[in-house]
């Protein structure tokens, strides 16, 4: 099956990212990934190929988020908790081709406020 070409191009973008960001023991990566209605988040130990921490709008805690910036804000609180409980102190983070800004800055900022580096 072939991508349209704004499918592919993202793609692109995705691969392009990821060459640069990965995770390690240390410092594990969190993918944000947004679709028209939800948002997930994974912590991920790129080294072992395992997920570490997951969190989405469709597990029950979360389930009135919108997935826009104020929902953004929120799950990254609960992201940034969850992964400080965890015992990590900095992270590197995936915008998953995203451009840095509104939803996508809304959800970094939320975890940077929870005391964590990236």
């Amino acid at each position: 099956m072939k991508l349209s070409k704004k499918k592919e191009l993202a793609q692109k973008r995705r691969w392009r990212i990821r060459k640069k960001v990965n995770g390690t023991a240390e410092r594990p990566r969190v993918a944000v990934r947004f679709t028209n209605k939800n948002i997930h988040a994974q912590c991920i130990d790129d080294e072992l190929g395992h997920t570490v921490l997951g969190v989405a709008t469709t597990h029950s805690d979360f389930k009135d988020l919108l997935p826009n910036v104020a929902g953004a804000q929120k799950l990254g609180v609960a992201v940034g908790e969850q992964i400080k409980a965890k015992g990590y102190k900095s992270i590197v983070f995936d915008r998953s081709g995203r451009k840095y800004h509104g939803c996508v800055k809304a959800f970094a900022d939320a975890i940077r406020e929870q005391g964590l580096k990236f």
